[in-house]
């Protein structure tokens, strides 16, 4: 696999962090290389978040995405998607919760925008909101497909605690069964 970048973006307690470590740690256990770099600021709840996470089969020197690197990002804080957006490439997928965060028309044409409603899926029908960085996961991996499914699951469910695991296990599905109706709606 040639290196894969992406971002996921939101704001502090959404789970973005955690989505990046669970790639990261994913990609490892497979036998390659995974690092996630995060930014966030001093408000810890809340305050827009970044983290960029590096996929790659070879070892990884640099661990910070530059600009026009990235493919993929997942937004779900409009304030998050406004400050990191331009870092995508133009024509790279940008999916976004769109209860959330609203691209303008220029966004439109520059980046092919996916809308899943990743919030109201954590909360509505998996009936746990915490869950949409599971949600989040799915959706990334389902677009993109940088690891096999069941390795990223496992590394998931190793990663909350186990009174949590079915939720999870639903969380994940959901979010692979939205994000695979996205795909062929485009």
């Amino acid at each position: 696999m040639a290196r894969q970048i992406m971002r996921f973006t939101g704001v502090g307690g959404q789970g973005v962090l955690l989505a990046g470590e669970i790639f990261a740690a994913a990609k490892i256990k497979a036998g390659g290389h995974g690092l996630k770099t995060a930014t966030y600021t001093s408000q810890v709840r809340g305050g827009p978040t970044v983290v960029d996470i590096t996929l790659d089969d070879d070892e990884i020197f640099y661990p910070y995405a530059n600009d026009g690197e990235i493919d993929f990002m997942l937004s779900v804080a409009q304030a998050s998607y406004n400050l990191f957006k331009d870092g995508v490439t133009p024509g790279g997928t940008i999916v976004i919760d769109p209860n959330l965060v609203h691209p303008t028309d220029e966004d439109r044409k520059t980046w092919n925008i996916i809308e899943i409603p990743i919030i109201t899926i954590a909360k509505e029908e998996v009936g746990n909101v915490i869950t949409q960085s599971v949600v989040a996961l799915a959706i990334a991996n389902t677009i993109i497909k940088p690891l096999e499914r069941d390795h990223l699951i496992e590394v998931m469910l190793s990663k909350v605690p186990a009174k949590v695991h079915e939720a999870n296990k639903k969380a994940y599905d959901l979010g692979e069964k939205y994000a695979q109706e996205a795909l062929a709606a485009k």
